[in-house]
């Protein structure tokens, strides 16, 4: 099964760059993703290379898809929404983070699930839809990467959030 993080051109990288660090080191199949399989350039300045189009994506495989924020007009799109509810028909993990939030909305995946559209909190993970703030990067990290099973137990788990939520070392 595949997870995908769909990136586009302004896109912030940083909101997804640690949960990309948690998917590239687990046992997943890590595929970037942008509408037209080509380069973008990031909101911070740097390029990213993909590995797909939407249209190359074998919807069957995707286990988790995810949306961070930036400048969404280019992707807030009737490709997009139409990929975005087959794959929540299909059960998939569906995670978005600051404007991918409004994303999620404009195609009606936060229908009757809680998010940070409906409420104040930093982040929700509610049935199989995760969002986020942007300043709630490193929580939306750990709130998916928990969800998608990517810690060996509850120990790693707690060391994870101790290193990278509170800066502690690892010992």
């Amino acid at each position: 099964m595949k997870d995908v993080l769909l990136v586009y051109d302004r896109c912030c990288f940083y909101e997804i760059v640690i949960l990309s660090y948690f998917l590239n080191y687990s046992p997943c199949d890590l595929v970037f993703c942008s509408p037209d399989g080509k380069p973008v350039r990031a909101m911070e300045g740097f390029s990213v290379h993909v590995d797909a189009s939407l249209e190359d994506l074998d919807k069957a495989q995707i286990r988790s898809f995810i949306v961070p924020g930036g400048a969404v007009s280019g992707i807030d799109t009737a490709e997009v929404k139409v990929l975005l509810r087959d794959l929540k028909q299909r059960g998939a993990l569906i995670a978005g983070i600051c404007a991918g939030v409004d994303v999620l909305d404009h195609a009606g995946i936060l229908h009757d699930v809680k998010s940070t559209h409906a409420s104040d909190d930093d982040w929700v993970c509610d049935k199989q839809v995760a969002t986020a703030r942007a300043n709630a990067y490193v929580d939306f990290a750990l709130a998916v990467a928990k969800k998608l099973g990517l810690f060996a137990s509850e120990t790693d788990l707690q060391k994870t959030i101790r290193f990278w939520k509170y800066y502690q070392r690892v010992q």
